[in-house]
């Protein structure tokens, strides 16, 4: 696949053009803050930013979406959402994030909904140029991307690097005018962008590998770290709704009131609610806070990566940390605070 140099004036009108064809999503200005929204113009798309509010994974597991919507008599139909889209813009984490959202819906049961909108969507990935104050990427190995993405475009001063990886994203680089190939000098400062991501988006460095953290955690599970995080918990579950990686949903029927025609929604959920795990006779299977919130560092530690090849489930982000109030929320502190209590063997 083909790595050219853009001009950002270029990037901009191929941006421009895009949005003439389809829909685009990228980063803008919220304020002082930054999200995914629809772009109407280049001029509004933002590539310098820290971090999103909202992680991508809203564009292919959206917070509330119909699955199937029925008339009674056995009548029902399956709802996709199959249009195209470009998403622009999306941080090597939360790319890394996005392929275990794949690896993780394509297991079991395929969720032939997700992959509706994933298939559907080209990707634009950015190398980080501002680091957000609770980054921690470095430390997850999630700092740069090698895969997931149509294109990715790294900053290298008065233009961009840009990889395609796919057939769309040779697809996409072929609408710019005046791409050249990039040139040895144009790849060694992109590379020393990676070099210096590995090691610079690291606003709270973990104490050990994160392949270690599986081992940490099946000596943690009584540590005191539980109950004590947990007397501050508001179990808002804000945690769980910024995070890139967190997919849990729950299902219900939204039934008409002819008592017959309806549909069936599935909506976010998460792990730190109370409820969460709430079954038929009012049983709950973990009623207290501290287990919830042990249960999300497990998850995150330990759970996931057993089903995706040992990657870890957080990819440090940082967008925990900002969204709990009581600050008990960053899971680096917790493991830390693992390692110093139990060490490292």
């Amino acid at each position: 696949m083909s790595i050219k140099k853009i001009a950002k004036k270029e990037l901009g009108l191929l941006v421009d053009e895009l949005i003439r064809t389809t829909k685009v999503y990228g980063v803008k200005a919220k304020g002082d803050r930054f999200d995914f929204d629809l772009l109407d113009s280049s001029t509004e798309l933002k590539l310098d930013y820290d971090v999103t509010l909202q992680p991508p994974k809203k564009f292919f597991q959206p917070p509330c979406e119909t699955l199937v919507t029925y008339q009674g008599q056995g009548n029902y139909k399956s709802e996709y959402d199959c249009e195209k889209f470009v998403l622009l813009g999306v941080h090597p984490y939360d790319m890394i994030a996005i392929n275990q959202m794949d690896t993780l819906f394509s297991q079991d049961n395929y969720d032939s909904h997700y992959f509706a909108r994933r298939n559907n969507a080209t990707i634009v990935a950015c190398d980080v140029v501002t680091p957000s104050k609770n980054v921690f990427a470095s430390s997850m190995n999630t700092a740069v991307v090698e895969k997931g993405f149509d294109v990715l475009l790294t900053d290298i001063g008065d233009s961009y690097v840009a990889q395609a990886a796919t057939e769309k994203g040779e697809q996409l680089l072929a609408g710019v005018k005046n791409a050249a190939d990039a040139s040895d000098a144009d790849l060694k400062k992109r590379q020393g962008v990676w070099d210096k991501n590995k090691k610079d988006l690291n606003k709270h460095e973990l104490k050990c590998s994160p392949s270690y953290l599986p081992k940490l955690l099946e000596r943690a599970y009584d540590n005191p770290i539980w109950e004590e995080k947990a007397k501050t918990c508001f179990s808002c579950g804000s945690c769980n709704q910024v995070c890139p990686t967190c997919y849990c949903f729950g299902v219900q029927d939204d039934v008409n009131w002819d008592l017959t025609s309806g549909k069936r929604e599935r909506f976010w959920d998460g792990c730190l609610l109370d409820g969460f795990t709430k079954v038929a006779g009012e049983h709950e299977f973990r009623k207290n806070r501290e287990d919830r919130f042990r249960h999300r560092l497990y998850r995150k530690g330990k759970y996931v990566p057993s089903k995706i090849g040992g990657e870890i489930a957080c990819v440090g982000c940082g967008r925990c940390v900002g969204a709990c109030l009581p600050d008990i929320a960053n899971p680096v502190n917790v493991y830390n605070k693992l390692i110093d209590d139990i060490g490292i063997i």
